[in-house]
């Protein structure tokens, strides 16, 4: 197994290594190395059943579609005996049936930040790719917490932001209205975490809000909330904290949804598919810095 830094930002590359096979040790190589990486790996190479691939993400913890149910405008995409495998696609099959959802994901967003329980890794395996474009952006939202300034950091430190899928279904132009079931707006996909939350596993600052599914800053008025949220959106998106991956067949990539965001560029008209497999968090807690001075 060989780990390759991929940029400065965030970002390892994986060679060598079948994630079907993987043993306790060189998996616990991998997960160190995902947090080395800013939570960003790609494993190169792989060649799994669907089975193999939820096996694998169960590594990592309990699964949407087995621990936690997806939202309901996503369960017609799943891939059908597998419930832990979301289908990314605009392939259609015979009867011209879609193969999975088209186009998914093409603005910022971290996976189900509109839950109490939100995304943890997500694991995206690309069965089919375009031979040019297609790429996904991710952005480091712990190395966009770091670049700011003292005082800003500790405003953030004291907010919170209402997460709501809503802000997705209405607002990005990503969903149509024949995509969304009544049951997405019941109240479970709407939650309340901190701007700035600690990470469970390296003990990282990390800011955790995003275009896709934030709604506003709770206790703000709606241009205050904007206003500061546009700010941030800004900050993130700077080039020195992305990398776009270009994808390869076979590729593996793994992403932290608890300090990162991405966004999936729709700029291909060959044929995609994929399978994601989305792994659910604990309940984000806020980042206290004397908390980390007095035990750090």
């Amino acid at each position: 197994m060989q780990i390759r830094r991929l940029s400065p930002a965030l970002g390892a590359e994986v060679t060598g290594i079948d994630v079907a096979k993987i043993s306790d040790s060189q998996f616990e190589t991998l997960r160190q190395a995902w947090n080395d990486a800013e939570g960003f790996l790609v494993l190169r190479a792989q060649t799994l059943e669907p089975e193999e691939h939820v096996a694998f993400a169960r590594r990592f913890g309990p699964l949407f579609g087995e621990a936690d149910q997806f939202q309901e405008s996503v369960l017609k995409n799943l891939l059908p005996g597998q419930p832990a495998l979301y289908r990314v696609s605009n392939k259609k099959d015979a009867k011209g049936e879609p193969l999975g959802r088209e186009r998914a994901g093409t603005y910022w967003h971290s996976d189900v930040s509109f839950r109490r329980e939100p995304a943890q890794a997500s694991l995206l395996y690309g069965i089919e790719v375009p031979d040019n474009g297609g790429d996904t952006m991710f952005a480091s939202l712990s190395k966009a917490y770091a670049a700011l300034s003292d005082a800003m950091k500790r405003l953030l430190g004291t907010l919170d932001a209402v997460h709501d899928f809503r802000v997705a279904a209405v607002s990005s132009g990503s969903y149509a209205q024949s995509d969304l079931a009544n049951q997405d707006f019941d109240g479970k996909n709407r939650a309340i975490h901190p701007v700035v939350v600690r990470h469970p596993e390296t003990g990282r600052p990390t800011l955790y809000v995003n275009p896709g599914f934030t709604s506003h800053l709770d206790g703000f008025d709606q241009a205050e909330s904007d206003a500061l949220l546009r700010f941030l959106y800004t900050h993130c998106q700077r080039p020195e904290f992305i990398y776009r991956h270009r994808w390869s067949q076979g590729d593996m990539v793994i992403w932290d949804n608890r300090c990162t965001m991405h966004f999936a560029v729709s700029d291909y008209n060959a044929d995609r598919y994929m399978h994601r497999a989305t792994v659910v968090a604990q309940q984000p807690q806020r980042y206290r810095a004397e908390e980390q001075r007095c035990t750090g």
